[in-house]
């Protein structure tokens, strides 16, 4: 579950909780970023299948303190709570395996907009993954001809196809 840590004050930086729209649908999301400043490169920071705990958030600031925005988008938000479930196996039946690849494309191509509205620059965009976000950061980088960098922390490059995972990183 979400801790306090993640709300409490973070010297020079501006940070917490951001919505953001994706064709009508409030997506939350993390976001961190040097305070009071702009034209800043973009960082998006995809979560394993526990969505955005503390480490994710802390990740998120860590690259903020380094002169980043980084957004950290709750993914998994229309299939459910991953924070809900205590059994690896079940939160793979019951939400994961129902996030469809198109839609977390999407989800991320409406966090770059946000960024760029909101003192981002996207021409200068990287994306990092963990796990289930490792896969996603390598679909993402063929998905969208702006991201500059990637770096996946594991994350599974082939499988079996799917309607919700249609084709996998290697094949992409």
């Amino acid at each position: 579950s979400k801790t306090n840590n993640r709300f409490q004050p973070n010297p020079g930086l501006t940070a917490g909780d951001v919505t953001i729209d994706v064709n009508g649908f409030k997506m939350p999301a993390y976001r961190s970023a040097p305070a009071g400043k702009t034209g800043l490169p973009v960082v998006l920071v995809i979560s394993e299948i526990f969505g955005v705990h503390e480490y994710i958030a802390d990740v998120a600031r860590r690259l903020a303190q380094a002169g980043y925005m980084a957004i950290a988008p709750e993914l998994f938000v229309r299939q459910g709570d991953p924070n809900e479930y205590g059994e690896i196996a079940k939160l793979q039946a019951e939400i994961i395996s129902k996030v469809p690849d198109a839609q977390v494309m999407g989800d991320l191509d409406a966090c770059v907009a946000w960024a760029a509205a909101n003192g981002g620059n996207t021409y200068k965009l990287a994306i990092t993954g963990f796990c289930w976000g490792g896969r996603i950061t390598w679909l993402y980088a063929e998905h969208s001809k702006s991201v500059k960098a990637g770096v996946a922390w594991y994350g599974r490059l082939v499988g079996t196809p799917s309607p919700t995972t249609p084709k996998h990183p290697v094949e992409l």
